[in-house]
Formats: C-alpha cells, structure tokens, sequence
C-alpha cells in the first residue's frame, strides 16, 4: 500500500461525495432525525436514557453500510474502478482510500449524533463523552466496512438493499438492540458473541451507565480488530468491474 495513493484515492470520493448534497444530509443529520424523533416518541428521558445507547449504534452502521456500499459499486459499474486498477494503484490502496473518506464522514456523523442525542434529546452518559463519540465513530466505520465487502459481491444496487437481511438485520436482532443479550438463549446468545454489532452495542451500553471505562474499551477492541478484518477481506474480494 501506498499512502499517498490512498489519500489521493479518499480526496476523490470526497470531492464526488461534495457535489452531491442528499448524500451529504443523508450521511451526516439523517440519524440525528431519527434519534430525534424516537426521542420524541417516547416521551420519556428514563426510557431514552435504555435505549438511546443502542440507537447511536444503529442509525450511523445502516446509513454507512447502504451509501458506502452502493457508492463503491457504482464506481465498480461505470468503469471506474477498472480504470483506476489500470494506474499503479492497488486493490488495497483502493479499499483504504475508499475507507478513509467513509471513515471521515463517519466522523462528523458521530460527532452530530452524540452532540445530538446528548444535549438536544437529553441521552444521560455516566462514562466520558469523548469515549462515547470514539464508540460511535467506530461503529460507522464497522457499516462502512461492511458495505465494501458487500458491494464486491453485489452487482446493482437492488443487491446491495438484498444484503441487508443477511448481514444488518441478524445483527440488529440479537445485538441487543431489541431484546438485551442476556435474556436470550443460550444458543442465541454464543452466535451473538461472534457478530460486531453486539461488542459495539455493549459498548456503548457500558459507557452509559458506568464511569468505569476498562469494559468499554474491550469491546470496542473486539469491533476495531473486526472492522480491520473486514478491510482486508474486503480488498482481497475487489474485482475491477461488474459484469
């Protein structure tokens, strides 16, 4: 890998991404909204308090999956990445550059959301506001990540959507978004243990409720070490075009 290929390949898919604003409000307030309006539902700080940890894990991973992914087969579709693959520029500068303009965007996505969700909606954290934010930040880059490595197999953007019931909705349902893991059975509760979403949504469950860090941050080790899995996966599985 190249680091300047790689930045050069991020600062592309910026400049393309700057030029489309639904993208852009898509990216950075849609799960703010979200988070807004189940705030509002609920109506109730306490239960907001329990659920609103998960949701900051939710929203950015499904937004950063389906535009990361459906962005990267685009590029794939048009040519662009077979041209690009022409140039001295490797699969895996590709897939870091592509991950490093995601990751940014992730980011500020994070940094609006926990802003957000803190002191407009009223989210109470006992753990440091600036952990939480890493928290969120590293569960957008788990969805961008994923969203590469589903769009090397996808081949129009109705696959892409298609791939969501394998890889988001099962994490989604026994993450502990739903139903807290430790209320479900055992069986259920060991396939939970390998799948990120569940590490990322303890995380920041841990991080609500107590000031002690030490639980936080092994999980989110376990969903760093996963993300950096995928990256890898994902640049070994890129094919220069969809046919």
């Amino acid at each position: 890998m190249n680091p300047l290929l790689t930045l050069v390949t991020a600062g592309r898919v910026l400049t393309q991404i700057r030029h489309d604003p639904r993208t852009i409000v898509l990216l950075l307030f849609v799960p703010s909204l979200l988070l807004g309006l189940l705030a509002w539902v609920f109506d109730d700080a306490h239960t907001f308090d329990q659920v609103g940890p998960a949701l900051l894990a939710l929203f950015p991973f499904i937004v950063m999956f389906l535009v990361t992914s459906i962005a990267t087969l685009r590029e794939r579709r048009s040519g662009t990445l077979e041209r690009l693959l022409t140039l001295p520029l490797g699969k895996g500068d590709v897939i870091a550059g592509y991950a490093l303009a995601f990751g940014l965007l992730a980011a500020m996505q994070a940094l609006i959301a926990v802003a957000f969700a803190v002191w407009v909606c009223g989210l109470t954290i006992a753990g440091p506001i600036g952990l939480l934010i890493v928290a969120a930040i590293l569960n957008g880059l788990l969805g961008t990540t994923l969203g590469l490595l589903a769009s090397a197999f996808a081949a129009t953007e109705f696959q892409v959507v298609q791939f969501m019931p394998a890889i988001v909705f099962p994490q989604v349902i026994l993450g502990g978004v739903i139903v807290p893991r430790d209320s479900m059975p055992d069986v259920l509760r060991a396939i939970s243990d390998w799948l990120p979403m569940s590490h990322s949504v303890q995380a920041l469950h841990d991080l609500a409720t107590s000031t002690d860090t030490g639980p936080a941050l092994r999980e989110l080790g376990v969903v760093a070490l996963f993300t950096l899995g995928v990256v890898v996966l994902a640049a070994l599985s890129l094919r220069r075009q969809t046919r």
